[in-house]
This record gives C-alpha cells, sequence and structure tokens, in this order.
C-alpha cells in the first residue's frame, strides 16, 4: 500500500521532488519505492526525463484504477462523517459568475429545501472546463454523456446581450449617449461577439472593457457600464428580476450544451441527485419567466430546438 500511495502522489505531481514534498520524505525514498514497485510488477510504470516523469501506457492504466480506489476511499469517509455530524457536503466545479449571480440569489431557497446541506465550491474564473473527478457535480459546457462521466442537461447554451434597464433608458433617450455603445466584454467568449450588437456596421464607435471573470462582467453590467454578453444560465435570475434586460432581441445560440456533469467513478449519494435536480428545475423556471416576460427572444422555441 506505501507503494502504491508513493505511486499515485508521483503520477498526480508528475515530479518525484514535489510528490516527495507533499509525502514527507525524500525524492531519493521516492523514487526507491517506485522502482521497488516496478519490480515487483514487472513493469515500467514511469518515463525518467531531466524534467520530471512522465506515465507509460501501463502506468496511465495503474493510476486510473488507484484514483478510482482513493476516490471510493474519500466519498465512504465522508458519508461516515456526514452521518456522524448531519451535515451533507456536496462539492460543486462551477463558475464564479454562475455562483455569484444564480447561486448566491437563490442560497435562501436551497437552505429552505435542504436545510442539512453544506456547499462547497470549486470555483472557475475563465471558461468552463476541467476534470471532475475530485467533486461531486460539474457544470461544463458537454454534448453529453461518456464512458467516464454521466450528463445531466440543462439547457442550450443561449447568450443574449444584456444591459442594465437605466443604460437602456440612456441609450434610447439620449443622442450624445446613443452615439458611442460600452461593450462589457469576457476575455475567454469566442467567437467575437461583437457583430451581435453592430452586424455589418464595422465603423461604429464603441468603448470597451474586458475582463477575464464573468462575475465582474454581469456586475458591471447591472453597475449601468455598458452592454455584456449574457450567459442565459448565468444571467436568467437578474433579467427575471429585471435587474438585467435585453439590449436587444439578438440571441446567439452556439449549438453546445450546459449540461451537470459527474464521474461515473463516484457513487451517486442522494443530496448529490436531489440537488443537481432542484438546481435543474429552478433554472427551468428562471427560464422559463424570462421567455414570459421577453417573448421577442423567442427562448420557448430555441429552447425546444437546442433539447431536440
Amino acid at each position: 500500500m506505501n507503494g502504491f500511495f508513493t505511486f499515485e502522489a508521483a503520477a498526480r505531481c508528475g515530479n518525484f521532488a514535489r510528490a516527495a514534498e507533499e509525502l514527507n520524505v525524500t525524492p531519493a525514498a521516492v523514487s526507491r519505492m517506485m522502482g521497488r514497485l516496478e519490480d515487483h510488477l514487472g513493469i515500467i510504470l514511469f518515463d525518467r526525463t531531466p524534467g520530471g516523469v512522465t506515465l507509460t501506457e501501463a502506468g496511465r492504466i495503474l493510476y486510473e484504477a488507484v484514483s478510482r480506489g482513493f476516490s471510493g476511499f474519500e466519498h465512504a469517509l465522508r458519508e461516515i462523517e456526514d452521518r456522524k455530524t448531519g451535515v451533507q457536503t456536496v462539492t460543486l466545479s462551477v463558475s464564479t459568475g454562475f455562483t455569484t449571480h444564480w447561486i448566491m440569489p437563490h442560497m435562501a431557497e436551497i437552505k429552505r429545501a435542504f436545510p442539512s446541506l453544506e456547499l462547497r465550491f470549486q470555483l472557475i474564473m475563465s471558461a468552463l472546463s476541467g476534470p471532475v473527478s475530485d467533486v461531486d457535480l460539474g457544470m461544463r459546457f458537454v454534448d453529453g454523456p461518456d464512458e467516464r462521466h454521466e450528463a445531466s442537461y440543462i439547457m442550450p447554451e443561449i447568450l443574449v446581450p444584456i444591459c442594465s434597464p437605466g443604460y437602456r433608458d440612456r441609450q434610447q433617450h439620449s443622442p450624445a449617449d446613443a452615439a458611442t455603445e460600452s461593450l462589457i466584454n469576457f476575455g475567454d467568449a469566442q467567437p467575437d461577439w461583437s457583430q451581435v450588437f453592430f452586424p455589418g456596421d464595422p465603423g461604429a464607435a464603441t468603448n470597451s472593457m474586458i475582463f477575464s471573470d464573468y462575475a465582474i462582467v454581469v456586475q458591471a453590467a447591472m453597475l449601468g457600464q455598458g452592454v455584456a454578453l449574457g450567459w442565459l444560465n448565468v444571467t436568467c435570475h437578474w433579467l427575471r428580476t429585471r435587474a438585467l434586460v435585453p439590449a436587444s432581441p439578438s440571441v446567439r445560440v452556439t449549438g453546445r450544451h450546459c449540461q451537470f456533469v459527474r464521474s461515473r467513478d463516484k457513487p451517486l449519494r442522494p443530496i448529490v441527485a436531489d440537488l443537481r435536480d432542484w438546481f435543474i428545475a429552478r433554472l427551468g423556471e428562471d427560464v422559463r419567466q424570462v421567455a414570459q416576460l421577453y417573448p421577442e427572444l423567442q427562448l420557448e422555441a430555441l429552447l425546444e430546438r437546442g433539447r431536440a
């Protein structure tokens, strides 16, 4: 077992020295342990290079199996702790934007629905990506499940230009303000979405701000600083409450699908399934209300087409 613990750390760190620091031993001790493990198994687990180590094909297969085993231990210990304390912990991998602008406004409802829940967050500032092996649920834009992941459909990826009601009123009623549009851009947004607002008019005057954190993009729009690209799964609450409004009826549907993804290696605890289903239902209700408030967006047809 010591060999497997050391192997897991070395494979994850990609470097014997970093693994040694994590395990509080010397790099030489890690190297000797890996040599003995390879001799015992009769296979080479690592390709050694001056810059570190990389897994061989056999090492990759073993690492996936060891990781699944350690993950099972972790979940068993978490379930034991939850039963002992009466608190049920769920870890989410979601964007700072979704956490700030959807989860936080709904936190009172979440607490009422799940009084023993403790939420933990793995927050992503940039575009949604990354593994979900160490969390219970991750929000990702994926086509569907695969051999290693389950996927629960939320909605198609729909982008709506958004601004504050005050900003829209100024643009509509002040010729000086209407002459220049202020765009609040998300640095990781692809493709260039400025054409949503100025199709076929490359000479239109604009001011722009670019942020790497989408939570700040939405906050700037709410403060009346300009027009931003609104991911519907993040901004539907503020559109429903009219803290944000569509800047135009232009809508972009990307073809991607917003889903809650989880690793098949982890057992699905009832609290995780219940919270996932609650989130999906509540997001759906917000979007349905937005569709009713702003029929010019034709969201109902887009949602139906996206699900198909």
